[in-house]
């Protein structure tokens, strides 16, 4: 290894006496059946300026009486709540508000909503705000389906026990406020399990919206670094669901299509999105951080959120979001402009910080792919086996021109925390999954290492 040579000593100490740990492609002597089959599902998008004034409508149709809304603190006081709640008044739906979703939600602010959900029993859900606020809802509408379980019940296996959902949840709309997440299309809701100072989260398509409402009049108020980290994550979400593995490389199949995973490779169908949503990342996406007053440029970008939510949704995302984890999970001290936390590590930054060393360490999994997206994002057309080291380089001439601090280091990292970083960043099976190249602590310490300075 180029680096840290001696940290993957206490790396290798460390996992070998955990089974979990070890490498996720196995091989084995008994025959395994791969995956022979893909799964489209997102929920339903209604696209356009001022859709956000529908809402009431839309509860009304649905025969809904009560509707609990969730927002976060600063939302609540913002134009899009305020128009929501005027469309549930105007239609004559009841509703009680919960504002005190947490940017980047933690178990104990996802059990702070669903009491909520389980104390004031809504016939339905409307959340206004980014991923944090969709992601919280989704967790309130199915624990309060469930109101005998506990919160690790249905949590991503190895933290949690990953039971499946055998019960009609109650409608969930979504109106998003960044463009980033994609949440409104996805069945993911993801926070950071405190005790283990890692990032973890649900994933099963029965929480996914019923409807996403995606109004470009909502991101006005998106400030720049917001704006930019939401982008950073659309990108990320695009070429990491583009380059998963194949589907039909994945397995074992499952033996019931209920146990299908949400995050299934790239795959035919997810590729149309994920691929469209680079395109339109590339043409839009410095100037929507720019200048707040290009309206098109962030009405773009709205657009791209769901379309790239559509295509990771559907294939999954892989080790830029795996390593992100503890990333954010371990932040010591960093605190972000734009974001009212006084220490925090934003979800799009924590994504995006190595993914010139992601790419450049996936390119030879698919070099033909990692050349397309390196194209299509403003690189020159390269020799295929020069496609990891062009796509790292034009992805740093982004993170650069929009301001991302210069690697790790500037997060507070260094090379003594890589132990603590591949330990946080291992157990992210739903994830590791779909990497197309070694998820051994090696591999991952190598790419942290690597991330330490972009630039």
């Amino acid at each position: 290894m180029s680096k840290g040579r001696h940290l993957l000593r206490l790396i290798r100490q460390s996992t070998d006496c955990c089974p979990m740990h070890s490498q996720v492609h196995r091989t084995s002597t008994a025959p395994v059946r791969m995956e022979y089959a893909l799964e489209m599902a997102c929920s339903s998008i209604r696209y356009g300026p001022g859709v956000t004034n529908e809402v009431g409508m839309d509860f009304a149709n649905l025969g809904v009486d009560k509707v609990a809304v969730v927002t976060d603190p600063v939302m609540a006081k913002l134009p899009p709540v305020e128009k929501a709640v005027a469309a549930l008044e105007r239609s004559g739906i009841a509703y009680e508000v919960f504002d005190r979703v947490r940017v980047e939600p933690t178990d104990s602010s996802f059990q702070e909503c669903i009491d909520f959900a389980r104390n004031t029993a809504p016939g339905a859900f409307l959340a206004i705000g980014g991923g944090s606020v969709i992601d919280t809802a989704k967790a309130a509408n199915l624990y309060n389906t469930y109101p005998e379980a506990d919160l690790l019940d249905f949590v991503n296996a190895p933290i949690g026990k990953g039971l499946p959902v055998n019960r009609t949840l109650q409608p969930l709309l979504a109106i998003p406020t960044t463009a980033g997440t994609g949440s409104e299309t996805t069945g993911v809701a993801v926070f950071d399990y405190e005790p283990l100072k890692a990032k973890t989260g649900i994933a099963n398509r029965a929480i996914r919206p019923t409807l996403g409402l995606v109004d470009p009049d909502n991101l006005v108020s998106m400030p720049a670094r917001v704006t930019a980290y939401s982008g950073f994550d659309v990108l990320c979400h695009a070429i990491e669901s583009y380059t998963a593995i194949p589907y039909k490389e994945r397995g074992p199949a499952p033996s019931n299509p209920s146990m299908r995973p949400a995050y299934q490779g790239s795959n035919p169908l997810s590729d149309i999105w994920s691929r469209h949503a680079c395109h339109i990342t590339a043409k839009y996406f410095r100037r929507a951080v720019k200048d707040p007053e290009d309206y098109e440029a962030r009405e773009q970008m709205h657009l791209a959120s769901s379309m790239a939510g559509v295509g990771f949704g559907n294939a999954g995302v892989h080790l830029c979001h795996g390593l992100s984890y503890s990333i954010s999970g371990l932040n010591r001290s960093y605190k972000s402009t734009d974001y009212p936390e006084d220490k925090l590590i934003p979800h799009g930054l924590s994504v995006c910080i190595t993914a010139p060393s992601v790419f450049a360490a996936t390119a030879d999994s698919d070099l033909d792919r990692h050349a397309e997206i390196a194209e299509i994002l403003g690189g020159k057309p390269c020799r295929k086996e020069d496609a990891g080291a062009v796509l790292a380089d034009v992805l740093r001439d982004y993170l650069h021109d929009l301001g991302v601090p210069d690697g790790l280091n500037a997060l507070g990292y260094t090379d003594e925390d890589i132990p603590a970083l591949v330990q946080g960043a291992l157990p992210q099976k739903r994830v590791l999954a779909i990497s197309p190249i070694s998820t051994e602590a090696e591999p991952l310490a190598e790419i942290y290492a690597n991330s330490m300075k972009n630039y």
